[in-house]
């Protein structure tokens, strides 16, 4: 086989840069050269990066190399994203033949679609790396397609696709059911809906086209089969070694953090605590609930009376305020309730004994990982893919369920009420017990040598 070099290009999200830096150490585990790329200012923040044979790192100027977005137009940003980053990852390119390891594949991820066009300007082949699940992709191909689907041709972004969608085998999709990045007025679709078009149309005309998605075949047969006519890899998913297939017992978490996690008590707090019966609560890197949702959370996990960990990420308004939100609750958690903490290791955490279900925004990263480690989901999503996920995860898979939010808030009844079917020993909790473990085996048995995605990968090393 050919001795590749990879380069793996992620934005400096946390969300895309776990499932990206998994994809990077399981190439260079497979005994090719990959690079993990992300821009100047992601690269000087990101604290923990993993060491392991034949695994690098490199950085591509995006224009904002002292501070990435915190004042500029999403708009602007992607514009000069594209821009600079073309022409800056072109020399980086340069400068890797120039010192003996020319770069012979590009994977890149959903911001990042001119990377496609660098690549084949540059007469280098290059996969589309999918970090939300192969349903959220077939809705994009269904909405973006050349052929019929309603953003299919460059044109006014404020169409309203038809609803519901309907897919052979699957439940009918409402607008409430898909990402919400590509509805009509939503927050971001002005850049997202000719993003996810550009993505669908260099899909369409490269001949060789490629996609690697972070599932896995038996958890997504039917969508994938909806989008047969691309090239997919299902390799998925994209977590640690060490919880997964278990051929690197070192590789313990993702690495590349972009949050700093100082407080280390909540592992001696979880031990403390006896078998599946603590509320696991994390919303992910990116969304930060309102005061309202926040306080209807707090005493919907205190009237359930069930020890409850909370991840609770800070607004940029209460940085710059100064106020620290959980020290507003700490009269309350005094007697070992609950604790709140700014961030953790959540696949350490979601493979703790005492975890007894995750409430969740539902980020794909989460729900996979949720659903590895066993532990059944409190959806609550927020916005882009997560509303398909709460969708799949309560109607398709039947590891959870989505909790009903009345005008953007899930009141503390209803978060009550999702707990009790999880945390009760009732029949319906039960079943998706079983669910959540019929699906946390096969996810495991997908990764290891000789399951579906270590044989994608390998058919996909070997076919380049």
């Amino acid at each position: 086989m050919k001795k590749h070099h990879y380069l793996v290009i992620s934005l400096p999200a946390q969300g895309h840069v776990n499932p990206t830096l998994q994809m990077a150490k399981n190439l260079a585990r497979a005994g090719a050269r990959a690079t993990f790329v992300t821009t100047l200012y992601g690269l000087k923040r990101m604290n923990n990066l993993p060491t392991q044979e034949r695994l690098f790192y490199s950085s591509f100027s995006d224009g904002y190399d002292d501070d990435w977005m915190s004042n500029t137009d999403h708009t602007d940003y992607m514009n000069n994203l594209k821009h600079e980053g073309s022409k800056n990852l072109k020399n980086l390119v340069r400068k890797f033949s120039d010192e003996g390891h020319p770069v012979t594949f590009f994977v890149y991820t959903i911001l990042l679609p001119w990377v496609a066009v660098v690549a084949r300007d540059l007469h280098v082949p290059s996969a589309f790396l999918v970090i939300q699940c192969g349903t959220a992709l077939a809705i994009y191909n269904h909405l973006f397609n050349s052929t019929n689907g309603v953003y299919g041709s460059v044109g006014d972004i404020t169409v309203t696709p038809s609803f519901p969608i309907e897919f052979p085998e699957l439940p009918l999709f409402s607008c409430k059911d898909i990402p919400t990045i590509v509805l009509p007025n939503a927050p971001h679709s002005s850049v997202m809906i000719p993003i996810m078009r550009e993505h669908i149309q260099n899909l369409e005309n490269d001949p060789n086209s490629c996609v690697l998605i972070n599932t896995f075949d038996a958890l997504e047969e039917k969508s994938m089969r909806i989008v047969d006519k691309l090239r997919i890899f299902s390799v998925g998913p994209l977590v640690p070694s060490a919880f997964s297939d278990g051929n690197d017992p070192k590789d313990k978490s993702f690495g590349c953090e972009l949050f700093e996690n100082r407080e280390k008590n909540y592992r001696q707090w979880l031990d403390s605590k006896p078998e599946d019966s603590v509320i696991y609560v994390s919303f992910g890197s990116i969304a930060v609930l309102k005061k309202e949702q926040k306080e209807e959370i707090l005493h919907g996990l205190l009237e359930s009376e069930r020890p409850f960990l909370w991840v609770m990420r800070k607004g940029k308004e209460e940085v710059e305020e100064g106020n620290n939100y959980k020290n507003e609750f700490d009269d309350i958690l005094l007697n070992e309730k609950g604790i709140i903490i700014p961030w953790c290791a959540q696949m350490e955490v979601l493979f703790h004994k005492s975890i007894g279900c995750f409430v969740t925004h539902c980020g794909w990263n989460s729900t996979l990982e949720s659903m590895f480690a066993g532990v059944p989901i409190v959806g609550c999503p927020q916005f882009s893919d997560q509303t398909t996920n709460a969708k799949m995860v309560e109607e398709v898979w039947g590891i959870g369920v989505r909790a009903n939010a009345v005008e953007g808030v899930v009141g503390r009844e209803e978060l009550k009420s999702c707990l009790e079917i999880l945390m009760g020993n009732g029949e319906k909790g039960e079943k998706i017990k079983r669910n959540v473990k019929k699906w946390s085996d096969l996810a495991v048995e997908a990764v290891k040598i000789g399951g579906s995605s270590h044989d994608n990968l390998k058919k996909f090393l070997e076919g380049l």
